[in-house]
């Protein structure tokens, strides 16, 4: 069996569908043929036929590194089955919520972890130090109301967004000499429904606007109306009316949120360590493996 001490000081790794990350990375399996040695574990070997298969859930920047974290992953479960029916530990398969139900072999590494990593319980006086110590964390989000100017533009039509552009310019100036009018405006011009009510947008909070958007209201000081903001809707113009800022939630309303999270923690330094346990006593041939670093552990 295997206990860990919670780490108090355990950090929490944390986007909008509208936001623009990385190109992906390709996941199709790459047809080089890596050069590795034949791979086994206890003498039963991982075929290549495999591994091959296994790489689509490891993108990876080349192949090399694909290949290597697919096996590791076979490697890591073909330990795991070996122990659990060494153990001869019994098994019932699980339905999610869809009714499907998990695999034996999925059921067998499931029944072992739950039976053989213990993961202690937060008590009370563990979960309120960890609120206050991570006072930041537990913040609510801050609000903004605002009104906005919507000229609507296609981003696949460059003539359109570029009219939409120079409108957009045309009334900007106009607000700058006279910002009383932005509610005028926002009726005659907006292409929102909000422009009936001034471009009364109410309270906008993170991650309910494209980034754009998001970016230039937490740049507007109160009052202040933007320039011309871009997205994928077309062209804004912003007038930032209030800004609510958050507030520190009472420890009663996150006290499960932490408990969760503690508990996810420890389970995976808890699996971790199990997992370098069995990687030491077992005779694993054609990779090196780190246990606390496995993909099934993550």
């Amino acid at each position: 069996m295997v206990t860990l001490v919670i780490d108090h000081d355990a950090k929490r790794t944390g986007g909008h569908p509208h936001e623009h990350g990385p190109a992906p990375v390709n996941t199709a399996p790459s047809p080089e043929r890596v050069a590795m040695p034949p791979v086994t574990v206890n003498g039963v070997p991982i075929s290549r036929k495999a591994i091959a298969a296994e790489v689509q859930n490891f993108p990876a920047a080349n192949p090399g590194a694909g290949w290597k974290a697919a096996t590791q992953a076979l490697v890591i479960r073909e330990l795991l089955l070996q122990e659990a029916r060494r153990l001869e530990v019994p098994v019932e398969q699980q339905r999610d919520r869809d009714g499907r139900s998990e695999t034996e072999e999925d059921a067998l590494v499931r029944a072992l972890l739950d039976r053989e990593v213990r993961v202690p319980v937060a008590d009370e006086e563990t979960l309120r130090r960890f609120y206050d110590n991570n006072a930041h964390r537990f913040v609510s989000a801050p609000l903004f109301e605002a009104d906005h100017i919507l000229i609507a533009a296609r981003g696949d039509d460059a003539a359109g967004f570029a009219a939409a552009r120079e409108r957009a310019l045309v009334l900007a100036a106009a607000l700058a000499d006279e910002p009383d009018r932005f509610a005028a405006f926002a009726r005659d011009h907006s292409a929102c429904p909000s422009g009936a009510l001034g471009g009364n947008l109410g309270q906008i909070g993170p991650g309910e606007t494209t980034p754009e958007f998001e970016a230039a209201l937490e740049a507007l000081t109160v009052g202040a109306i933007s320039g011309p903001v871009e997205t994928r809707y077309g062209i804004h113009l912003i007038r930032l009316r209030r800004r609510i800022d958050g507030r520190r939630l009472p420890f009663d309303a996150v006290r499960e949120r932490i408990a969760a999270y503690l508990h996810e923690h420890v389970r995976r330094q808890a699996s971790a360590q199990y997992l370098a346990l069995l990687i030491g006593r077992a005779d694993i041939r054609g990779i090196v493996l780190a246990g606390a670093d496995s993909p099934l552990v993550q």
